[in-house]
């Protein structure tokens, strides 16, 4: 399994896998022919399909200015061997030099076809790649999950993850300040702002929500940040890169922890999401939003079980309880936007997280299932939704919105003017 670093990315939003992973490969296509005058990338599947809402041809063309760049959109084409896929021509004065097709598979990392490079794919630091591996190494060895990443993990890797702490506040803290609309065409009102203060007045009259109204305004001000391309972490994407965060800080507010004791939650979180990630999914386009947001919520709800020093048993079970009941969870983003429905998700899984760890601190045995279970149950539900409900709004609330613009506009029409 390989390190939790390349799980965590810091970048642009507002999508892992459809504009920090479109970002990567045209960054290393653009290295291998640097000489080129003229590129051509052609989007399939679902970086065709919802590309332009998640600001994949700007990344794209961005990365590879000032040279000439034609984007070409393959909506067609169902022979693709990933519904994140790039093809790349570079020429040099008419004359084509080379081409290469890269995948984008979530979180923001790249696949290069028939190629395996340490420049794109970390090499494997863990012998272990399943939860009932690593729990067994845990007690063979005695030692606490912290323990076991502590043993793997580089110094550069405990460096990042201060960064990556930092990062999370700060995407947080520009969501709370925010108040102009998002940006696209849904003109979508923000609302942490609004959440965040409605907290403070509970929490003054010692409201009883006062506090869910709070993680709510933390989860909602970084998909607030994502949503207008602002820096955040993927989490372990874009598309959900608020969950995890509002947890630390409600967690660090809450229970009175350090920065230390987050960052050491952090890597928790980080070897849920690299289980998942490894034998299953991440990306929207492949599994759902089960991958993204289902994943994000178990890798917080891990991260809260972990503060509230339960076992490596029972942390993983949280994860469990997280994950299980966003099993067929659709990727459906409006438009192609990462904002309806995507945003209150992110908010709503927050307190799910902190619900599942509760729930698994009171009642922790006769768990029937395993995490590997859930993330293979993960997996095979994600290829057997329909393509339409795996990022490519052409299903689902996004369907129902065209339809409700179409039909808007055609009563527009009908209109009989005397």
């Amino acid at each position: 399994m390989k390190t939790i670093k390349s799980l965590y990315k810091i970048g642009h939003g507002p999508s892992s896998s459809h504009t920090m992973g479109p970002t990567n490969a045209a960054k290393y296509f653009k290295k291998l022919f640097p000489y080129a005058d003229e590129f051509t990338v052609t989007l399939y599947g679902s970086l065709a399909l919802t590309g332009r809402g998640h600001l994949t041809d700007k990344a794209i063309l961005e990365t590879l200015a000032p040279v000439k760049t034609t984007i070409n959109w393959n909506t067609t084409d169902t022979t693709i061997e990933h519904p994140n896929t790039m093809d790349f021509i570079a020429r040099e004065k008419n004359k084509e030099i080379g081409c290469k097709r890269i995948y984008s598979i979530g979180g923001g990392s790249i696949k290069i076809k028939n190629e395996t490079t340490k420049e794109v794919i970390p090499i494997d630091i863990y012998a272990e790649s399943s939860t009932m591996q690593i729990l067994e190494a845990c007690r063979k060895n005695k030692i606490t999950l912290y323990q076991y990443i502590k043993q793997h993990e580089s110094e550069s890797f405990w460096r990042h993850l201060n960064k990556v702490w930092q990062i999370m506040q700060q995407a947080i803290n520009k969501g709370l300040k925010s108040t102009d609309p998002l940006p696209g065409r849904l003109k979508l009102k923000r609302k942490a702002k609004i959440l965040f203060d409605t907290s403070i007045q509970k929490l003054k009259s010692k409201h009883i929500d006062g506090n869910r109204h709070r993680l709510m305004a933390y989860a909602f001000a970084v998909s607030e940040t994502n949503a207008s391309g602002g820096i955040v972490v993927t989490a372990p994407t874009c598309g959900a890169c608020g969950i995890l965060p509002a947890v630390l800080l409600y967690s660090k507010e809450q229970l009175k922890l350090n920065d230390q004791k987050i960052i050491e939650g952090l890597a928790v979180a980080g070897l849920v999401g690299n289980v998942a990630r490894t034998n299953g999914s991440i990306a929207g386009a492949e599994a759902g939003c089960q991958a993204e947001v289902g994943v994000a919520c178990a890798m917080a709800a891990a991260a809260f079980a972990y503060f509230l020093k339960l076992s490596n048993n029972q942390i993983f079970n949280t994860a469990v309880s997280a994950l299980e009941h966003h099993l067929g969870l659709t990727c459906d983003p409006v438009l192609g936007y990462v904002q309806s429905p995507c945003i209150e998700r992110n908010a709503l899984a927050a307190i799910r997280a902190i619900d599942a760890a509760d729930l698994i601190s009171l009642s922790a045995e006769g768990r029937i299932f395993n995490f590997d279970d859930i993330v293979e149950t993960m997996l095979t539900t994600g290829r057997a939704l329909n393509a339409g409900y795996r990022e490519t709004s052409t299903a689902g609330l996004a369907d129902i919105y065209n339809k409700k613009i179409n039909a808007k506009f055609k009563h527009k029409f009908d209109i009989k003017i005397s």
